[in-house]
């Protein structure tokens, strides 16, 4: 009898151990997964760009300065970059189904800083 606690007790610790173990893969992966910057964090990425430009999208929406269709028209977003007064810039484009202008522009330096927004991508 003696032995058959002590089995269960084995189990039921072996899958507790699995189950924090598990837990702390998790709650450690999004800290780990960060790839493509450096640990200083002076690099910014296109990824971070797009989410910036989102919010300020919104924001133009929210405010009324782009029309309500600026989002239930929005057929795609994309992003790219350019060269403008001897720097690099990300360009994110917001581009609708249809309308006059068809898409609205955002530009960040390298380094997350906005540079304007415009229709013309310019």
């Amino acid at each position: 009898m003696l032995n058959h606690k002590f089995q269960n007790r084995s189990i039921l610790f072996g899958l507790t151990l699995t189950v924090i173990l598990g837990i702390s893969f998790l709650a450690a992966y999004p800290v780990m997964g960060h790839g493509g910057k450096d640990h200083g964090g002076t690099n910014f990425s296109s990824l971070q760009a797009v989410q910036k430009a989102t919010e300020l999208y919104d924001r133009l929406i929210t405010m009324g300065k782009l029309p309500e269709e600026w989002e239930t028209r929005l057929i795609s977003i994309e992003v790219g970059t350019r060269q403008h007064s001897d720097k690099n810039e990300y360009v994110i484009q917001f581009k609708r189904a249809e309308g006059d202008p068809e898409s609205v522009f955002f530009f960040f330096d390298q380094m997350g800083k906005y540079s304007g927004s415009n229709f013309t991508g310019q």
